[in-house]
């Protein structure tokens, strides 16, 4: 049996309440989730989660995150931005995802399940959300008698710009995919 996927972008909507595609942001952490979370609101801190919630791509490494503040001006060590977003990790406030290849990077935890497609050509993630195969996955763990509690799939390719053009066609897209499957002959 073939699927057919669809695939829709959905961008992640401005956090300044203006006009964007319909996506809960209630649940992405923010500055008052800093003090739930037991840390103080430093400078570093701030910043840092300012950049995360402000970036227009949701998966980013470290140095991502120390270029983009050394951009704005900001006078920040690598090595601070590491030991941030470790504590962020640990607080709930971000996921840490490590892809193949040592490659670690971060999205901000909007509690939302979703898996990914990591290109192994341009390095571009991507996050999908297919609910046949979120099925499949719990029926797959309840026949063999396993209580699952958690569970992510990668997915490692190369992405449709890269195989046609050799270079990524999704440079500026924020990576967020709905699928939606079909069966098909």
């Amino acid at each position: 049996m073939c699927y057919s996927v669809g695939l829709v972008a959905r961008n992640r909507p401005p956090r300044d309440g203006g006009s964007g595609p319909e996506t809960d942001v209630s649940a992405m952490p923010n500055r008052s989730d800093l003090k739930r979370a037991g840390l103080k609101s430093t400078a570093p801190r701030l910043k840092i989660l300012g950049m995360l919630e402000d970036n227009a791509a949701r998966h980013v490494t470290a140095e991502d995150v120390y270029r983009a503040l050394l951009e704005t001006g900001e006078e920040i060590a690598l090595a601070t931005v590491y030991r941030v977003l470790t504590q962020f990790e640990q607080a709930g406030l971000i996921i840490r995802h490590n892809f193949e290849g040592g490659r670690s990077v971060f999205e901000l935890n909007d509690e939302s399940h979703h898996d990914h497609m990591v290109c192994v050509e341009c390095g571009k993630v991507f996050e999908f959300v297919d609910k046949t195969i979120e099925k499949r996955q719990k029926h797959v763990a309840r026949c063999a008698g396993f209580v699952m509690q958690d569970h992510s799939l990668y997915l490692y390719g190369v992405c449709q710009g890269m195989h046609a053009n050799g270079r990524c066609s999704m440079k500026g897209d924020t990576g967020i995919i709905e699928t939606s499957t079909q069966a098909s002959s």
